[in-house]
């Protein structure tokens, strides 16, 4: 029988040659962490995200310095607001508690990394929905607009670098992008949650934001079924200014990731949203999967089907450990 004289495996045979011939790494640099800020003096963990808080400003002080110190490019803050009202007043006060902390947070941190803002009005209204909702109860797509751009102006008032546009209204990033611009942030930049799917994966967010959301988001996130309206979504935010586009979820998304990524000339972001950390977390605490091994092989994968850089609940632990391997 004649040997094989090509050997994929001779590039497998220690650490040295695997970590030589590796095709993907995932830096700190490209990591995100999301943060939840609550009104008052202490933290509470989220039940169904174990390890994640959300944080009062303080808490929150302390977590973006150890951030920043383990090398994560930077941090998206969602506010957890104690009132609510039917127009999400909250997001646009300068009292409230996402302008208060990304004052708080930029002027702790400075340009140590990214201070980025949540841009949606979910986390603000009573109703839970991402807009205003008309007489009959649907959401109104463009009064939403003229509260985003006062959502924009507010945030980037506060110091926000990089503004998460997430709340998947048609003409969102036209809208913010002139808002900006006519009151002198042309120099805020704008990240566009283009293929935001309907998806069942963000179960635990919603506990994380202590959302009051009753129904679903069908009639303007993306139909899990449909893959070339990923693309056509970040097409027309690329279209209309967006300076980086994102598909979300992550692990069940790879496919649009891929075509998104494969389309785009600016970047590309996919979030590992809360339902997929938990089921990591989950599993591994019943002893079912090597937690590391899984972390870091679902974030490598998000990284290889394109993403530039990734939105993850794990971004300082992956940090750490990128640095452990490197000393």
């Amino acid at each position: 029988m004649t040997n094989p004289v090509i050997r994929p495996r001779r590039l497998r045979t220690s650490g040295a040659l695997r970590r030589l011939a590796s095709e993907i790494r995932v830096h700190p640099a490209e990591l995100v962490l999301p943060m939840f800020v609550r009104e008052g003096d202490d933290s509470r963990p989220i039940g169904s995200m174990p390890g994640v808080v959300q944080h009062s400003i303080d808490s929150a002080r302390r977590a973006v310095v150890q951030a920043a110190e383990a090398g994560v490019g930077g941090i998206m803050l969602f506010g957890v607001p104690s009132r609510r009202d039917a127009t999400g007043t909250g997001a646009t006060d300068p009292s409230g508690i996402l302008n208060l902390a990304t004052r708080a947070l930029v002027d702790e941190i400075g340009d140590a990394l990214v201070v980025q803002t949540d841009l949606c009005l979910d986390e603000f209204t009573d109703h839970g929905h991402c807009g205003v909702l008309a007489a009959d109860g649907h959401v109104d797509n463009d009064a939403t607009l003229e509260r985003y751009r006062d959502m924009a102006l507010a945030q980037a008032t506060a110091g926000s670098a990089l503004l998460g546009l997430s709340g998947m209204m048609d003409g969102q990033v036209a809208a913010v992008r002139e808002a900006l611009d006519t009151n002198g942030f042309e120099d805020t930049a704008l990240l566009a949650y283009s293929a935001k799917y309907a998806s069942a994966f963000y179960g635990p967010f919603r506990e994380a934001v202590a959302s009051t959301l009753v129904g679903d988001r069908r009639t303007y996130q993306l139909d899990p079924a449909n893959r070339r309206e990923g693309v056509r979504e970040a097409q027309l935010d690329i279209d209309e200014g967006a300076d980086i586009v994102m598909v979300k979820p992550a692990g069940s998304y790879l496919d649009v990731l891929a075509d998104v990524a494969a389309m785009s000339n600016i970047p590309v972001w996919a979030y590992q949203v809360s339902g997929e950390y938990a089921m990591i977390e989950a599993a591994a605490a019943q002893g079912w999967i090597d937690r590391r091994r899984a972390v870091e092989e679902s974030v490598l994968g998000i990284r290889r089907a394109g993403a530039d850089a990734v939105l993850t609940y794990w971004a300082v632990e992956l940090a750490i450990w990128f640095k452990e391997e490197q000393a």
